[in-house]
């Protein structure tokens, strides 16, 4: 008996004393994520004037109506949308086939996996400018290649300038951005698998689909759901890449941005953050759902 209340006591001891050393990171936390989600749901519901000398009216649901009877909204929401289901499906599977295709040794392998993660280690301003120079409308090298080697029009075509090309550029620059992501998570878990598994569905005479199927999927499954929730997260906020590149793609970022900085209406702003929020955790838990479905669903 003695034992056990001393294990207890000890016990409680040691988990105040965890608690003690996690409590500046925890007042961090709240002071700087708390805090602000509080504030911004309280503004929500005010009308923010620029001057912060001046008090803020209480205007209550307006803003809420004002986002949802705002046409740029939708627009927004339409391309924001297009935007994050290209850009997280094609990086995604495209790092899910390099990490399949180089599961294996061969000369040269770190090599290029530093190629590949390449473009998502270097800062992004960096790369947002390298391509703002190659596709630059008068000394781009892409309107070089275009123009006078390829000869395919005899006009130099303005790449971020035109919202149907500055929307594919700004998605193939995310995706390149972005896939090394998916490739580093799959191949972690690539790596770790038993090869004998592989092995003996080679004797049974299994096809690659049907090794990816049996074998690969279920083992990357878990890793899929957390690429998927959290490039889709990324992509559906995303805003200095797009905003940096061209003013063309109004994606909800830019918008929430303008909004605030552009025209300070801060009210409004913050209901959009807000309903942001909901729309994306409805998507995720969707996504999820989807995902980590039972296999005789």
């Amino acid at each position: 008996m003695r034992m056990k209340s001393k294990t207890r006591k000890l016990g409680g001891s040691s988990t105040k004393f965890a608690y003690a050393l996690l409590s500046p990171s925890l007042i961090l936390l709240v002071l700087l994520i708390g805090y602000p989600l509080v504030y911004n749901v309280v503004i929500s519901f005010q009308d923010v004037p620029l001057n912060p000398n001046l008090p803020s009216t209480f205007v209550g649901v307006q803003n809420f109506v004002d986002v949802f009877t705002d046409a740029s909204f939708y627009h927004s929401v339409l391309i924001t949308l297009l935007f994050t289901v290209i850009v997280t499906v094609i990086s995604t599977v495209l790092g899910l086939l390099l990490a399949v295709f180089l599961n294996r040794k061969f000369f040269g392998k770190k090599i290029v996996n530093s190629i590949i993660i390449l473009s998502y280690v270097v800062p992004a301003v960096c790369l947002i400018f390298t391509w703002r120079y190659m596709f630059n409308n008068i000394y781009g090298i892409m309107n070089y290649v275009v123009v006078d080697l390829l000869k395919l029009t005899d006009e130099a075509p303005l790449w971020f300038d035109q919202p149907t090309f500055a929307f594919i550029l700004v998605s193939i620059f995310a995706i390149w951005k972005f896939f090394p992501y998916a490739y580093i998570s799959f191949n972690a878990i690539l790596q770790s698998m038993d090869n004998s598994l592989y092995e003996a569905a080679d004797i049974d005479g299994a096809s690659s689909w049907e090794k990816f199927k049996a074998i690969t999927y279920p083992a990357i499954k878990p890793t899929l759901v957390t690429v998927v929730s959290l490039r889709t997260i990324w992509v559906f906020y995303i805003y200095t890449e797009v905003y940096l590149l061209t003013k063309q793609v109004d994606v909800l970022g830019v918008y929430l941005y303008d909004m605030a900085f552009a025209t300070h209406d801060f009210g409004k702003a913050a209901a959009i953050s807000i309903i942001l929020f909901v729309f994306i955790f409805a998507l995720i838990m969707l996504i999820r759902r989807k995902v980590l479905r039972v296999e005789e669903d």
